[in-house]
């Protein structure tokens, strides 16, 4: 297997891997909590809490679904069109979590109620009281640390310093 191969796949299996953790976990959240109710993990810190959640960060835009539905589709076919390009393991694994946790919002978006492309994602980590998120946004963030210390660092997808 060719180096830029062996990372299109790290990309890949990495983006499959939050996926299924994503969906595993709300499929979890939605057998095992009830909306409205609290568990607390870490005291008022850290929670389980249900909600289904219309629009995106902190529940902004809930009339614009459907928005949110293609600029995650547009995230998802854009890096899978810029993987060919990415020649370095920390490229690969920061758009893998990217393009995994899009991907796992997306599938809320198309599959879940109240209908295709305008399904409601599923959240249930609260922390704080200040958001309640799900796996999905954990790797988005994740990736989206890892980009800026990679545009810091200089190196492009190619592994080029610049």
């Amino acid at each position: 297997m060719r180096p830029a191969q062996g990372h299109a796949v790290l990309l890949a299996g990495i983006a499959l891997i939050v996926v299924v953790i994503d969906q595993v976990t709300k499929v979890l959240a939605i057998s095992q909590l009830d909306t409205g109710s609290v568990v607390s993990l870490l005291g008022p810190w850290l929670q389980l809490r249900l909600v289904r959640n219309p629009g995106a960060a902190f529940s902004m835009g809930e009339s614009l679904t459907w928005a949110f539905t293609i600029l995650a589709a547009l995230v998802v076919v854009g890096v899978i069109l810029a993987a060919k390009r990415v020649k370095t393991t920390s490229w690969a694994f920061t758009l893998g979590l990217l393009v995994g946790g899009a991907a796992g919002n997306l599938a809320d978006r198309l599959f879940r109620d109240p209908g295709f492309g305008r399904g409601h994602v599923v959240d249930f980590i609260d922390y704080a009281g200040r958001f309640v998120g799900n796996v999905a946004d954990i790797a988005i963030v994740g990736a989206m640390v890892l980009m800026v210390f990679g545009v810091i660092r200089g190196i492009g997808l190619d592994g080029v310093r610049r």
